[in-house]
């Protein structure tokens, strides 16, 4: 069974003292808007950068001539090419990025803190020749106070040593995608007050909002502020947090005394709000955030930092029989998982290509994402919230692990950046411990249990979960986590498309109180490749027809549709992506089971079979649509659509009309002209009428 622990709520810093009050706040005087100072500044460093691909000694000085190097901006990978054309050869070791910054004379007597969102996988930094410090673990934030390394109104010289080699002291160690090194994310300079929100909480927001009750007629939440004095002698401080509903109207306010903290000492602050008639985040239909907005000032009253955060109100369950829950009613959680690889940059992802991404996972009609196999840019996790989608969060625990004291460590580390970092997101309900581990022996369950211990002291709320696979669907792996997840790729690399019910079935009864989900299944397709109707290919081989990932997503489906149990669904993937060690389906170095292609131009038949099935918008889509050469007349027509009813033509001669009960219309025994054949399909979709049309050529 999985474990449930009692919990006690932890975001304490270590050797600081919390300082709690219980206060029903009331709303200040009718229709009262809030906006937030700007005190904190955030100056964008991703320009201007020199880069060298290998390890060269002095690069940290100051005075090193590096103006042979290549001039780029962030976010860059070393990888872009290498890592995604097959072979596993791409480039793993140290490369050197340098640039230089003079910082304004408005910042003197202001914290600077280095801010990187992500590099990949050991990141070392020196500020001016001064060592600021290392980081190890390639996809969380990591900040370092630079202060003192800085030199106010003068060039200073930023270096950064990055390595992507292979640590046995880093997870992940081993995995089925390319490791890309590098900054691939943004990077900042963030400026405050020396009186502040503490900034080295594992790079946390130093604002957590735990919910401890949400119904209709109240919400109460604890605010927690770390808040920390950089000052040289002590300072009175109040401590007021404001919530504002999304108009900007604020619906709770609150201050406490005031109260004394020590020269450069922190202190942890607790005030409990409780907002009356929430508006609740409830998922796609309507993702409502309040913001969270907590002032520092002084006992004289001057603001010296400002720190806002995202609020969704909301209450959620899972339960081993009937599912998931959102706000007290069924919600289905049905999506994708999600891997940050793009054609052409790798992990070097922009906002806008990030945006894109969670619209072409909308089109679809998810309900959730896996963001898999690691922790995401914060542009992700934003994204979430802002469209209503369910998020499972997970650590780079993939495969194989080390047992040492140095590995579990780091496996921590980066479970505690993923928690105190993304602890408001009102999208995440899971946090992942780990990803098919392939030894179910005692080390490997000691570091589980430990990760699944750190989620309940760090995050009492929330679940954790654990996707297994390719050791016992029963063994002691599955039984740390509080839900269950199973990667299961039924008629792929082995069995038929048909066993994956009644696998589930056999896994339900072998233990009903087990919360299981489908954390993975899918098939390879390569757009270019095509047949009527096609066994199952050789996951290895070099055909993936697109056919054949659309019938086992068809079956597949069906299934898990019918199992209310299965509280989370998960397709892998909903991209394309770099593998670089692999070489099947003509495209080597590409793991092919995505419903849209890398470069994300091509939505896959599979991808409108999801989309006919899951989303409400008008859906009429012809498959085999880029068969367009075609040698034998005989075929048949194959349509996903929503509509009642969908009629067709081949070369303007009637098809007849057809009615479907799960979203696949079929016309058998067509046959093709020599030549080019038009063949056109229309519907109507709750009063829309559309339109679908291919062109087929037959020689």
């Amino acid at each position: 069974m999985p474990r449930i622990v009692p919990r006690l709520v932890a975001l304490l810093a270590t050797a600081v003292m919390v300082v709690a009050a219980n206060v029903v706040a009331a709303p200040h005087a009718s229709a009262a808007t809030y906006t937030p100072p700007a005190l904190r500044q955030r100056v964008d460093l991703n320009s201007g950068w020199r880069f060298t691909k290998g390890d060269v000694a002095g690069a940290e000085a100051p005075a090193f001539n590096d103006s042979g190097w290549q001039q780029l901006n962030v976010p860059h990978t070393w990888n872009a090419a290498d890592g995604a054309d097959g072979g596993n050869n791409y480039y793993r070791g140290v490369g050197w990025y340098r640039r230089h910054y003079t910082v304004p004379a408005s910042f003197a007597g202001k914290m600077l803190f280095l801010q990187f969102a992500g590099a990949n996988q050991v990141a070392e930094v020196w500020v001016n020749g001064t060592y600021l410090g290392k980081h190890s673990g390639g996809y969380a934030r990591f900040r370092f106070g630079a202060t003192s390394a800085f030199t106010v109104g003068q060039d200073n010289v930023i270096a950064v040593k990055v390595n992507n080699a292979g640590n046995a002291d880093i997870p992940p160690l081993s995995a089925d995608f390319t490791f890309y090194g590098g900054i691939y994310r943004n990077v900042s300079l963030q400026v405050v007050d020396p009186l502040a929100v503490r900034m080295l909480d594992s790079a946390g927001p130093g604002v957590y909002l735990r919910q401890r009750s949400v119904t209709a007629a109240s919400a109460t939440v604890d605010v927690t502020t770390k808040l920390f004095n950089n000052n040289t002698s002590s300072r009175s401080v109040v401590v007021r947090t404001v919530i504002t509903d999304a108009s900007g109207t604020v619906v709770a306010d609150q201050s406490l005394p005031a109260r004394t903290v020590a020269a450069n000492a922190g202190v942890d602050v607790v005030q409990t709000v409780t907002i009356a008639n929430p508006h609740r985040w409830d998922g796609l239909a309507d993702p409502y955030m309040y913001k969270a907005n907590v002032e520092i000032r002084t006992s004289s009253g001057e603001v010296t930092d400002v720190v806002t955060e995202p609020l969704g109100l909301r209450t959620f369950g899972v339960d081993p029989n009937t599912g998931f829950t959102l706000n007290g009613h069924p919600y289905d959680l049905h999506g994708v998982n999600l891997h940050q690889d793009r054609a052409g940059v790798g992990w070097a992802v922009d906002d806008t290509q990030h945006t894109q991404d969670f619209d072409l996972i909308r089109e679809i009609g998810a309900t959730t994402i896996r963001m898999a196999h690691y922790q995401h840019d914060q542009k992700d996790y934003n994204l979430a919230d802002e469209r209503g989608l369910v998020v499972w969060a997970e650590i780079p625990l993939v495969n194989d692990t080390t047992n040492s004291a140095a590995f579990t460590a780091n496996a921590r580390q980066q479970m505690t950046e993923l928690i105190r970092q993304n602890y408001n997101h009102p999208s995440i309900v899971f946090w992942g411990i780990g990803n098919e581990q392939r030894v179910d022996n005692a080390a490997t369950n000691a570091l589980l249990d430990s990760l699944a211990g750190l989620v309940d002291t760090e995050d009492p709320d929330r679940v954790s979960v654990y996707a297994s696979c390719c050791v016992s669907d029963t063994g002691a792996v599955n039984n740390h986590a509080e839900a269950s997840g199973y990667n299961k790729y039924f008629g792929w690399y082995n069995g038929g498309y048909n066993d994956l019910g009644g696998n589930l079935d056999n896994l339900h009864a072998a233990n009903p109180s087990r919360r299981i989900a489908l954390s993975e299944y899918g098939a390879g397709a390569n757009t270019t490749q095509h047949a009527l109707n096609p066994a199952a290919p050789s996951p290895g081989g070099q055909y993936h027809p697109e056919e054949y990932q659309a019938l086992l997503h068809e079956a597949s489906w069906k299934q898990l549709d019918a199992r209310p149990f299965v509280w989370g669904t998960y397709v892998w993937n909903m991209f394309d992506f770099a593998a670089d060690a692999r070489n099947e389906g003509g495209q080597p170095g590409i793991n092919d089971k995505g419903l849209v292609t890398r470069d994300r131009v091509t939505r896959k038949d599979a991808f409108y079979f999801y989309k006919a099935n899951w989303s409400s918008a008008p859906t009429l889509y012809i498959t085999s649509r880029r068969w367009t050469q075609r040698t034998t007349a005989a075929t048949e027509l194959k349509v996903y659509s929503n509509a009642a009813s969908v009629t067709a033509t081949l070369n303007g001669v009637s098809l007849g009309a057809r009615g479907s009960t799960d979203h696949i219309f079929k016309w058998t025994g067509v046959t093709l002209r020599a030549g080019t054949n038009t063949v056109q399909v229309t519907a109507t979709v709750n009063g829309t009428p559309v339109t679908d049309t291919v062109t087929w050529t037959l020689s």
